[in-house]
């Protein structure tokens, strides 16, 4: 399995719920940046939090990429999801390449715990940064982490 976990973009410190914070159009920008990286890519899915930064994270991406199918929104990717979930909903999924756009800290957490099998070494996610993994799920803790990159 490919797996590709996407922060969302910067986004507005405030709005009347941290559910409805907008990109700026500086985390529009950092969005391209990353998703540039996953051109050419054979992603199957793009799967994103019901949150506003993150749909519009994923709403660029998929345009980005001129990606057919649509955005898979689903409850299991906000910012406070529980790990166990997260994890048992990817293996579900039956796909090989799929793309994630959360929030922090579950965006680290995951990467940590899908790479290492524990959550005492979270990633270093900032906004939109991209980490690609490849591997089998499960066990946890034996994917590899190909690439991660910051945007600017």
């Amino acid at each position: 399995m490919k797996l590709w976990i996407l922060r969302h973009g910067e986004a507005e410190p405030q709005a009347n719920t941290d559910a409805e914070r907008r990109l700026t159009a500086h985390g529009r920008e950092q969005v391209l940046h990353s998703a540039a990286r996953l051109l050419g890519q054979p992603l199957q899915a793009i799967i994103a939090s019901p949150y506003v930064r993150a749909q519009q994270t994923a709403a660029l991406v998929h345009d980005t990429l001129g990606f057919i199918e649509p955005v898979r929104t689903v409850p299991w990717l906000t910012p406070e999801s529980r790990m166990q979930e997260v994890i048992a909903e990817i293996e579900q999924l039956g796909l090989e390449h799929v793309l994630l756009v959360s929030h922090q800290p579950l965006v680290g957490a995951l990467v940590g715990m899908l790479e290492h099998g524990h959550l005492q070494q979270p990633a270093r996610m900032s906004t939109a940064n991209l980490a690609e993994l490849e591997g089998e799920l499960p066990p946890l803790g034996v994917m590899t982490l190909l690439s991660s990159s910051f945007a600017p």
